[in-house]
């Protein structure tokens, strides 16, 4: 398992009966996970002293109950990187701590390239792998369907002063831009794509990642340049392991690409007993072995 040890304002304290004990900067927060089937005694106090909890609703969604006061907005860093935090629905805050191993592990890529490196984000959230890519060198087109998730990623760029760097911010479907993209003749070397597991299209049609990856990945590799870099698809979807997604891009890949084919399952560590919480995986072609 690669491992997202380097955080400093994020920790995951403590794991139990359901639930993670977090903390983002000076913020304690308890948020589910259905991973964490363990009952194991919650000894650290900040169990008890937590700002806020997430419950899920048995009928979907949920909400946050607030033990102290917490602000609307808050930030954290990585490195030389910001992020803003908010506590949204479905228990997220903005952010998915465990993603920084890949953040460095594109960064120390495109650095090893003496040569203007494109780079494509797909669902791109709030542009934590789009600024950690730009602040490394590369010039980043971030694709997301969600105009608020957009927004907040350019905040981020400006807190974290990259906002005058090379990089694109688009509002769009990004199966659509793919495709869009591909008619133009525009290529990149490094692509990046962390899509929904589930979803619903403007036709309410449903999406689910475990019957699109292969057609997705089929799409985005065509937009490889003739020097690629990296792929890399991340998913959080259970019934998709690691190896089904190295297999898939395996086997969409050009015959003559070369480099390094890798899938491993991501993680953070969790301060309370030393081991590491599963947090979804990562399949990866590298041109070169990290």
């Amino acid at each position: 398992m690669r491992v997202a040890d380097n955080w400093k304002d994020y920790e995951l304290i403590d794991t139990s009966r359901g639930e993670r004990l977090e903390r983002w900067g000076d913020i304690i927060l308890i948020r589910p996970d259905p991973q964490i089937l363990w009952d194991t005694p919650r000894k650290d106090p900040r169990w008890k002293q937590a700002h806020a909890r997430y419950h899920r609703s048995n009928t979907g969604g949920g909400q946050w109950e607030r033990y102290r006061p917490i602000p609307e907005s808050w930030q954290i860093a990585y490195g030389d990187l910001q992020f803003a935090l908010k506590p949204m629905g479905f228990k997220h805050t903005g952010l998915f701590p465990e993603q920084a191993v890949n953040w460095d592990l594109m960064a120390g890529l495109i650095k090893k390239e003496n040569r203007p490196v494109k780079v494509i984000n797909l669902f791109g959230y709030t542009g934590a792998a789009t600024l950690a890519c730009v602040a490394a060198g590369a010039h980043v087109t971030h694709v997301d369907a969600s105009k608020g998730m957009v927004a907040w990623g350019k905040e981020n760029a400006v807190s974290s002063g990259l906002a005058d760097k090379p990089m694109r911010w688009l509002v769009d479907d990004c199966v659509k831009f793919v495709q869009r993209e591909q008619r133009r003749g525009n290529t990149y070397d490094g692509i990046l794509m962390d899509p929904p597991s589930y979803g619903r299209g403007p036709g309410g049609e449903v999406w689910k990642l475990e019957e699109q990856v292969y057609p997705l990945v089929a799409e985005c590799v065509k937009l490889l340049s003739d020097d690629p870099l990296f792929f890399l698809i991340n998913s959080y979807t259970t019934g998709l392991s690691p190896s089904v997604m190295q297999y898939v891009l395996g086997t969409l890949l050009p015959e003559n690409s070369g480099g390094h084919l890798s899938a491993d399952e991501i993680g953070l560590p969790v301060t309370a007993n030393g081991l590491v919480l599963p947090c979804g995986a990562t399949a990866m072609w590298c041109k070169h072995k990290d």
